[in-house]
């Protein structure tokens, strides 16, 4: 006997399935995104570990942050230069995150 005698009762329960797997992926980006953004912070010695973290995090960000990148650049701030893009991307990913999510 099929789980679901109603098929609406499916089609709600393989809405509520993507829902929770596309918010899923999207707080897992978000996570890849802010360790970026940590990592940044600190000097990667080349041949490491932790260079291999961050190119591989470089490889999974980059095709997201470089159009935000054209559009804003980094920010002056004093000697130093502030990259807004992470920042954006995490709120445009939240933005339209819910948007779909709440029309699925």
């Amino acid at each position: 006997m099929p789980a679901f005698s109603d098929p609406l009762g499916a089609v709600y329960a393989a809405s509520v399935g993507l829902q929770r797997a596309l918010a899923s992926l999207l707080w897992l980006y978000t996570l890849v995104l802010v360790a970026r953004a940590l990592m940044s912070w600190f000097p990667i010695t080349p041949g490491t570990a932790l260079e291999t973290v961050a190119r591989i995090l470089e490889r999974l960000t980059e095709p997201v942050l470089r159009p935000i990148r054209r559009i804003l650049p980094p920010v002056r701030a004093g000697g130093t230069a502030i990259d807004l893009s992470i920042i954006v991307a995490i709120l445009g990913i939240q933005l339209v995150g819910n948007i779909v999510i709440s029309y699925l």
